[in-house]
C-alpha cells in the first residue's frame, strides 16, 4: 500500500506543474492628428506611468512612430487596448494601440 500512495504523490505534483502565463505588449501608434498631450494623458492615466515616463514614452512614439506602453498577461493588455480606444475616440482622436506578444 505505501508504494501506491508514493505514485500517486508523484503523479499529481507532475500534474500540477505551474507556467507563466504568456505576456504581451502594448505600443502605441504614432498618428498626425492626436496630441502630444492626450498621449501623456493615457499613459498616466490607463498605464499608471509617472509624468517623466509618460513624456519619455510619448516622445518615442512621436519620433520613432511608436512607444511601448507596458508588457502584461493577455486579458489585461486587452482591456488596456480597448480602454485607450474607447477614450481616444470620445475625445476624437485616431489614436491606435497594438499588442504583441512579448
Amino acid at each position: 500500500m505505501p508504494k501506491s500512495g508514493t505514485k500517486e504523490l508523484e503523479r499529481t505534483k507532475s500534474v500540477t506543474e505551474f507556467r507563466e502565463p504568456p505576456m504581451y505588449k502594448v505600443i502605441l501608434l504614432n498618428d498626425h492628428y492626436t496630441s502630444m498631450e492626450f498621449v501623456v494623458l493615457v499613459l498616466e492615466g490607463v498605464f499608471n506611468k509617472s509624468s517623466s515616463e509618460a513624456y519619455a514614452i510619448m516622445l518615442s512614439v512621436h519620433k520613432a512612430g511608436r512607444g511601448i506602453a507596458g508588457t502584461y498577461t493577455r486579458e489585461v493588455a486587452e482591456t488596456k487596448l480597448a480602454t485607450v480606444t474607447h477614450m481616444a475616440r470620445k475625445q476624437g482622436f485616431p489614436l491606435q494601440c497594438v499588442m504583441e506578444p512579448a
